[in-house]
């Protein structure tokens, strides 16, 4: 990313020019006595105050590139906060998901502490859109957003990871532990209806757990917890078995 605005002079050049203007001339290879003072390599005796008036112009150049290179680094901290955000909800995207999915794998394997990452998938999003419309969709989202934040310790990550589908690492949880929160978010989900203008309805979500592996890698981590979650998800839409009735209690004729 190009970021424009800043001044390309080089410090000396701006010296120089300073100085020039004031009207300071000096002699190559001169040194100052070694009983006067020195300031920016001008003696005492060159100090008149011309060159006073050059030097306070000079810092006063020197402050205002001080706050131009502060703005600057403000300004470019947050276009890098806004590459990471979800576009629609107040989430990480999916790029820096995995990017602290990496962190958090290294630092399971560097202290030996438990982590996890659950994937998330709204169930029959897509009725919800065409149905409503797009809006309504994108309320829906930013709902299992609030929701999913509203839920999860400062410590625990979320993301969108694209569509309808979302992600949490959860720190300090093994895959048992991890198991049982995922559960308790999914009903903080599913607890209220969204709502939006005159409609209203329910939300269902599917789950799948992965125990983050130091020797594996995030994407192939977040890979397993999707996998994971539409085994579920299939699990809960599969028609249930047809019963079938003991013979053996059945009336001969």
């Amino acid at each position: 990313m190009k970021i424009t605005g800043a001044r390309n002079e080089p410090f000396s050049a701006i010296r120089k020019r300073a100085l020039a203007q004031a009207g300071a001339h000096f002699t190559a290879g001169t040194a100052a006595p070694a009983d006067k003072t020195a300031f920016l390599g001008l003696s005492e005796t060159d100090l008149t105050p011309a060159v006073q008036n050059a030097v306070k112009t000079l810092l006063t150049e020197i402050d205002d590139l001080r706050g131009e290179v502060s703005r600057l680094k403000a300004k470019l901290a947050e276009a890098e906060t806004l590459a990471d955000r979800d576009p629609l909800t107040p989430l990480l995207n999916r790029r820096a998901f995995v990017r602290e999915l990496g962190r958090i794998r290294t630092f399971a394997q560097r202290y030996g502490s438990p982590a996890s990452v659950v994937y998330f998938d709204l169930d029959g999003f897509k009725s919800v859109n065409d149905r409503f419309g797009h809006a309504a969709g994108d309320a829906a989202l930013r709902a299992v957003a609030e929701r999913l934040a509203a839920n999860v310790r400062e410590s625990d990550i979320i993301g969108r990871m694209g569509g309808d589908e979302f992600g949490v690492i959860l720190v300090q949880a093994d895959e048992i532990t991890a198991q049982a929160k995922a559960e308790s978010l999914a009903q903080a989900i599913e607890a209220s209806p969204i709502e939006f203008g005159d409609w209203s309805a329910p939300l269902h979500i599917s789950f799948g757990v992965r125990e983050i592996s130091p020797d594996i890698e995030p994407e192939t981590l977040l890979a397993e917890a999707d996998a994971a979650m539409f085994a579920a998800k299939r699990a809960r839409t599969a028609p249930p078995p047809i019963a079938t009735g003991d013979r053996t209690g059945e009336a001969t004729g």
